[in-house]
């Protein structure tokens, strides 16, 4: 089935994140159709997807209805799929389904996923924090796990392992040490909580990589004052379903291993017919088109440049790509011509928990505690799609600010009746003995 969309051009943009909505946004002001492809209905601010993991924000607050896009564009439409081919050569977008969207410019926003380095047994007993799905995996898999060992095995070890020191693994390990250190004592009192172990595991010397030796020394010191186990210069050689493995062999027990370490292109864009780099991410050029394709642009993560150099991995990158795209399509409609692709770097932000947070942002000074913390979670509030989306976040983590000492109620979902489970009917066991083992020969290396 084609499309004809009538004498406009025709842009069709496949991915509903930041930098494909910012691109539909922008290119309101341009007499040309637009159809947005997504297989999903929403838009994910991922930066905030650990707060859904660790039972802080419903996962509602962190999705917008990617339709609702056409408020302010009734010449946009969406189409809810799954790309599986493009066809340049027709400039045809094929779905599954066999359905098909004709175009004359395209703009690929994908984003990324996980990338697991093939480490033996990651992609299957390792849990990534990329979508809401896999967010609310995390959390009833924590939350199921900490109810069979209430009802179960009060007195033995509970242990979640983070893997990766930027700021999603920073940020989820300091939300899960807050958990444990202040709520558990209250909705847990059958657990020991000096037995409860959050682990963070990073291959480099220091967490953070991109910010400064003073944002780095700042993260680390915090997390260790919440008693986060911290393994640095460690490396990950295999994930089980009980722990990971690491460094010359140790065996790390736990029953929750959380992904945030490394991302790549999905496997999908192998059958898109575009040039790839480091990580499978589609080759750009400064105008932010796909290499050798003159109507064919990539933005945000899924896209790198020359040399093999990405932009950062934040929000900024994508919006400002997407926006620059679009007026770029705008102004070759007209028959003029825009400069190369120019990054405003805007600083970058992680929090560690209540009152602190480190902030590096452009003309401030570089800051830590509780001012990092107010504009992290100013500028996170801001950023979110929808003004219900804004008002819920900001009711739900200002209580948890103000209400810390006595506001235990955590957003969880269904788990199942626990004095009925047995160890099998764990999803995977958040228990463990505490003991070590070695495993005799090294299997990866990332």
């Amino acid at each position: 089935m084609g499309e004809n969309t009538g004498r406009r051009q025709h842009v069709v943009v496949i991915g509903g994140g930041f930098g494909g909505l910012s691109a539909v946004r922008t290119l309101r002001k341009a007499d040309v159709d637009v159809t947005l492809i997504d297989r999903h209905t929403y838009n994910t601010f991922q930066p905030l997807l650990y707060q859904v993991a660790t039972a802080t924000l419903n996962p509602g607050d962190v999705t917008w209805f990617l339709r609702a896009v056409r408020e302010h564009n009734p010449r946009v439409r969406f189409i809810n799929g799954e790309v599986t081919t493009i066809d340049h050569d027709a400039r045809q977008v094929l779905l599954e389904g066999d359905r098909s969207v004709s175009y004359d410019k395209l703009i690929i926003a994908t984003g990324v996923t996980a990338n697991f380095f093939g480490i033996p047994g990651a992609e299957q007993h390792a849990l990534p924090l990329y979508t809401r799905a896999q967010a609310l995996a995390v959390r009833d898999r924590i939350f199921t796990g900490l109810e069979y060992a209430a009802a179960h095995r009060q007195g033995e070890d509970v242990r979640i392992v983070v893997v990766g020191g930027g700021p999603t693994g920073l940020e989820t390990a300091g939300a899960l040490a807050e958990l444990r250190n202040n709520d558990m004592p209250i909705t847990y009192p059958e657990l020991d909580r000096s037995r409860t172990h959050v682990t963070l595991i990073e291959m480099a010397p220091n967490l953070l990589g991109p910010f400064s030796k003073k944002s780095q020394e700042y993260a680390r010191k915090s997390l260790e004052k919440r008693d986060v186990d911290l393994r640095l210069n460690t490396t990950v050689k295999q994930v089980r379903p009980d722990g990971v493995v690491v460094g010359d062999g140790e065996f790390i027990p736990a029953g929750v291993t959380i992904w945030a370490s490394g991302i790549k292109a999905p496997d999908a864009v192998k059958n898109w017919g575009m040039p790839q780099g480091r990580g499978g991410r589609i080759e750009i050029d400064h105008h932010l088109r796909v290499k050798g394709m003159k109507d064919v642009f990539a933005i945000g993560d899924i896209a790198v440049e020359d040399g093999d150099r990405a932009l950062p991995q934040l929000a900024q990158p994508a919006l400002q790509g997407g926006a620059y795209v679009a007026k770029l399509i705008r102004a070759e409609l007209k028959g003029e011509t825009v400069g190369p692709f120019e990054y405003k770097d805007k600083g970058i932000l992680a929090t560690i928990g209540r009152n602190s947070a480190v902030a590096e942002a452009t003309h401030l000074p570089k800051l830590t505690g509780f001012p990092a913390w107010a504009i992290w979670t100013g500028v996170h509030v801001f950023t979110l799609l929808g003004v219900r989306n804004r008002a819920a976040a900001m009711v739900n983590l200002g209580s948890r600010y103000l209400f810390w000492h006595r506001g235990h109620n955590a957003i969880v979902g269904d788990t199942p009746p626990a004095q009925g489970m047995t160890p099998d009917d764990l999803p995977s066991r958040l228990l463990s003995d505490g003991s070590t083992d070695v495993i005799a020969e090294p299997t990866h290396r990332p």
